[in-house]
């Protein structure tokens, strides 16, 4: 059965509060396949993963997770999480905007970390192993932001949303600790200065993602996708799988399953209601579609909410 720990593609909610831009994620596998599907934003993510076999792709580039190690996502790097056993624990997240920590005062931190991070100049390295001298300080640092939300590692109850804060002491930690991790990668000179250019293949999947995103209500019409990147029909639709892993139709309905359970968690909509809102107009297809990804039916789904 996929998992129901459900993730937009452009994410436009808020990590953490307006005053506080920080949240955490703790993402739980139930079985193989996607994890966190694609999506991107424009904070930071430090990823930790304790153990497992996952594959993450960022920018359309796979990276095997084979053992306990921590990833560093850029700002506006598409990416996703696949589980490739059935058996593999998850992963948990902060995500930050790196502005929480610029300062009043433009020192030299300001000036050659946060800023060129906050204008895409600089970027995290892509990976820590074990094995590096860095990796268990960075570790340390990242189990305190955790624990300062009130969040210990390997806990078995997910959370389904970011976790925030609004306590100050909280907040000191957590910065703190953030501003700890910076000085360790600067200490290792592990930050790199941008010398990448643009992937259109990766503007193209986001301006498809995008266009999912808000028509996913509407018939959405494979020419209309491929329309929009200048493809013919059958290119987009072979571009597309490479990119994503599934065929764009199925993609699309399984958007709209995650709308509907989305729906089904946090509303009191009839099964009728969030069926239309999540852009099907033939009941019966909606049925077959959310029992194909969630193995079971929108009222059984309801009713195992509150047990």
């Amino acid at each position: 059965m996929r998992t129901t720990q459900l993730s937009n593609l452009k994410e436009i909610r808020p990590h953490g509060t307006k005053s506080f831009p920080c949240a955490i994620y703790q993402t739980r596998s139930i079985g193989k396949g996607t994890l966190v599907k694609h999506h991107w934003h424009d904070e930071v993510e430090i990823i930790y993963f304790f153990e497992g076999d996952f594959r993450l792709e960022i920018n359309m580039e796979p990276f095997f997770v084979r053992s306990e190690c921590i990833y560093f996502i850029n700002p506006g790097e598409l990416h996703s999480i696949i589980t490739e056993k059935s058996k593999s624990p998850g992963e948990d997240a902060v995500v930050f905007a790196p502005g929480i920590l610029s300062f009043d005062s433009y020192d030299a931190a300001q000036m050659q970390l946060i800023q060129p991070i906050q204008n895409g100049n600089m970027l995290f390295p892509r990976c820590l192993l074990p094995k590096h001298p860095a990796f268990a300080p960075i570790r340390s640092a990242f189990m305190d932001i955790m624990h300062s939300f009130g969040r210990p590692l390997l806990e078995d109850a997910p959370l389904k949303e970011g976790a925030v804060t609004d306590d100050l002491t909280c907040q000191l930690y957590i910065k703190s600790s953030l501003l700890r991790i910076f000085a360790i990668l600067s200490s290792h000179h592990l930050f790199i200065p941008t010398q990448r250019s643009d992937d259109k293949r990766v503007e193209s999947v986001k301006t498809a993602l995008t266009y999912i995103k808000d028509n996913y209500k509407d018939k959405i019409y494979i020419r209309d996708l491929a329309g929009l990147l200048n493809m013919n029909e059958q290119y987009f639709c072979r571009f597309f799988k490479k990119a994503i892993g599934r065929p764009p139709m199925e993609y699309i309905n399984e958007y709209r399953i995650k709308q509907a359970v989305r729906l089904l968690e946090g509303s009191d909509l009839p099964v009728t209601e969030v069926c239309l809102e999540s852009g099907y107009n033939n009941f019966g297809h909606f049925l077959r579609e959310f029992r194909k990804y969630t193995d079971t039916t929108p009222l059984k789904y309801r009713r195992n909410l509150s047990k």
